[in-house]
């Protein structure tokens, strides 16, 4: 399994309703949903992998089932993984995506490959 496709489509609908654009780019094995071009959410298997900023880090790994993501082997700050129990209820999924989304506006966009 690349990555779940029901997840997926969860944070679809969840964008669609709060009216968000966002994109879709294949990476790390995953899915990853682009604001503003910008990476903000993401499916790795069946984890949900939220981009949530430095800020609200330390306190996000205080929750059940969330943890620092590790995608090279070292915690990423500012990026969590979350469990496929702790998203199952629709409250919980639209917690990690809202802190998403406040961080959005904020964060650095990564460099587009050509340009500087």
């Amino acid at each position: 399994m690349a990555y779940d496709l029901y997840l997926a489509e969860r944070i679809r609908i969840i964008l669609k309703e709060k009216k968000i654009k966002s994109s879709e780019i294949a990476m790390m094995g995953g899915l990853a949903f682009m604001v503003d071009d910008k990476m903000c959410i993401g499916v790795i298997k069946d984890e949900l992998m939220a981009r949530i900023g430095p800020d609200a880090f330390e306190e996000a790994l205080k929750k059940p089932g969330c943890e620092a993501m590790k995608f090279t082997g070292r915690p990423m700050k500012g990026f969590v993984t979350i469990s496929p129990e702790h998203i199952d209820m629709q409250d919980d999924l639209e917690y990690w995506i809202n802190l998403c989304l406040i961080y959005n506006p904020i964060a650095k966009s990564s460099k587009k490959k050509g340009k500087k």
